[in-house]
């Protein structure tokens, strides 16, 4: 996936964090130097060469899917998943605060804006755990011939960022970063609701209350409902064949005025096959076996 933007041409930077206090998030401009400049530009620039280096274009996130620490996925910025990160790109109204350094306990993320020529935006971003850990240090430096503690709040950028974004997408490097930073726990338990309201007039034969249920109370089931809206496939599925798939892997059903509704104790398991987890093998004649996957990447045709 290209990425809308021209790092030889770039006319403007700026640096921020992100600050929660009081379960509320906002996010601060600070001052800084033309060195801090070059240094984020470095940062943003080795992001973008690393996500290059992975074979292939990526692939789109999913909430229920499990990641390796580093590994390319992107998502459209005008995603519901991408939100916040969206909000942070377009803001045009962030203010400059001196103290937002501090406290340090109240650091979540810090970010770079850039600019180029053409008038188009990059937002480079990074969770603040070693941020936060610097800031809280004591330090020491040379002054002269002598070691002297640092008693100024200071912090140490890192080697890269965990996420760019542009016009056009999210481009993820570090996906539990994106999880952090992008409030996604939140979000998707948040959006079960609307999640179960989109599936269930898809599949109309299916009663849905149990599952809603169950997915509120529970966020990994959160996390399955997100990716299956997202895949957008539910409109299609068969009922006979989905009697079938629950019928091979054991999942307890019922079935009254023609709707399906799974019987409880098998609410994950019926998120698995509309997830396209569970999968069934027979190798050895007379003996199938069954697994479910905990990573799910379609292969081609």
């Amino acid at each position: 996936m290209p990425l809308d933007f021209n790092f030889e041409e770039i006319l403007h930077t700026e640096f921020g964090v992100g600050r929660e206090v009081n379960g509320v998030e906002s996010f601060s401009l600070l001052p800084v130097d033309a060195e801090v400049q070059t240094a984020l530009r470095e940062m943003a620039e080795s992001t973008w060469n690393t996500i290059c280096g992975f074979e292939g274009e990526g692939r789109v996130y999913e909430p229920s899917e499990k990641y390796a620490p580093q590994e390319y996925v992107f998502l459209p910025i005008e995603s519901v998943l991408a939100e916040n990160l969206r909000l942070l790109h377009q803001a045009n109204d962030i203010e400059f605060v001196a103290g937002a350094l501090t406290p340090p306990s109240a650091l979540f993320c810090y970010f770079a804006r850039f600019a180029d020529r053409r008038g188009r935006r990059l937002t480079a971003v990074r969770r603040a755990t070693q941020f936060k850990g610097i800031v809280k240090s004591r330090l020491i430096q040379f002054m002269t011939d002598a070691l002297k503690i640092v008693a100024d709040t200071t912090f140490r950028l890192d080697h890269d960022f965990d996420l760019l974004v542009d016009s056009a997408y999210v481009h993820i490097l570090r996906p539990s970063g994106f999880e952090a930073i992008g409030g996604l726990q939140d979000a998707i338990c948040s959006a079960v609701p609307a999640n179960i309201d989109t599936i269930s007039a898809q599949m109309e034969f299916v009663d849905f209350t149990r599952i809603g249920a169950y997915a509120a109370a529970h966020p990994r089931a959160a996390r399955h409902l997100a990716s299956i809206r997202s895949q957008g496939e539910t409109e299609n599925i068969s009922k006979p064949l989905l009697l079938n798939a629950c019928a091979t892997h054991g999942i307890g059903l019922e079935e009254v005025n023609e709707k399906i509704s799974v019987l409880s104790g098998f609410e994950m398991a019926f998120l698995h096959v509309l997830d396209r987890r569970m999968y069934e093998l027979e190798l050895v004649e007379g003996a199938p076996e069954r697994y479910r996957a905990a990573s799910r990447q379609r292969v081609s045709d």
